[in-house]
């Protein structure tokens, strides 16, 4: 056995965290979280200025146009199904305020996911970015 065996062995190892149901839950949810096409509620539909609205409604990813599905996109619930992912895969709580370590919630999300990640965040209410750094913010009951 060579000495750049573990090496390479190092390079096509995945991490075993990324399968775990939480994990994979959360990709899941991202994915589900958009539907395809422009938004269809009453206020979308009377031709309002989205640009008025405290959250988000229509978004364009690869570059076709796609609404947030807000039955299931709440602050609450995004924070309730990203505290699953982040415990399973860090072993450690997540505070719902402060601070939001970015490049740690990245690491077990799918790359292909990101934009979604990074526009669902402050469309929900579960954060904002203030200077180039994401801050969770408080959740009403």
């Amino acid at each position: 056995m060579s000495a750049e065996q573990p090496l390479i062995a190092d390079l096509f190892e995945v991490d075993k965290r990324l399968t775990l149901k939480p994990v994979v839950d959360f990709n899941s949810y991202l994915r589900n979280a958009f539907g395809e096409g422009p938004c269809h509620c009453y206020r979308c539909a009377e031709g309002s200025d989205q640009s008025s609205y405290s959250h988000a409604h229509n978004f364009t990813f690869e570059g076709r146009p796609w609404h947030r599905r807000f039955a299931s996109t709440a602050g609450s619930d995004v924070a309730q199904v990203l505290k699953k992912a982040w415990l399973s895969y860090t072993k450690a709580d997540l505070a719902l305020i402060g601070v939001l370590d970015l490049a740690t919630l990245k690491t077990f999300t799918e790359a292909a996911l990101h934009e979604r990640l990074l526009a669902l965040l402050p469309a929900s209410g579960l954060a904002r970015e203030i200077d180039g750094q994401w801050m969770l913010q408080a959740q009403a009951d």
